[in-house]
């Protein structure tokens, strides 16, 4: 298993930016997808997270609201559409998938991607 992280990017707060992740796995539709966030200095959290079967979706707080996770099973993609960024969103970004919704949660999955840098200026 693959995962490819992009759209990363300079954003302004309030601004927006959409980010990607492209899984190589023969079977996406049976991995459940997630976001996590590294800021500099700061241990990696969990942002978003959407299953594999009814797409349910799970936020830390501070993004409820202003990010939205979706996946696209026949293009093996899932994306994070971040709007209303604020300074405090700046942070690699890392997708990762896994057949264990637990697993995505905990962030403890060996699938990863590479990671993508959002900076998002005041």
């Amino acid at each position: 298993v693959q995962l490819q992280a992009s759209g990363g990017g300079l954003a302004q707060a309030g601004g927006s930016l959409r980010l990607s992740c492209l899984v190589s796995v023969s079977r996406f539709s049976t991995y459940h997808m997630g976001w996590f966030r590294q800021a500099q200095g700061k241990e990696r959290e969990f942002v978003a997270a959407i299953s594999r079967n009814r797409g349910d979706t799970l936020y830390m707080d501070s993004v409820k609201g202003r990010f939205t996770i979706s996946r696209d099973n026949a293009k093996n993609t899932f994306h994070l559409q971040m709007n209303s960024l604020k300074p405090e969103d700046t942070a690699v970004y890392y997708c990762t998938a896994d057949m264990s919704w637990s697993t995505v949660l905990a962030g403890t999955g060996k699938y990863w991607g590479q990671g993508t840098l959002v900076t998002v200026s005041s």
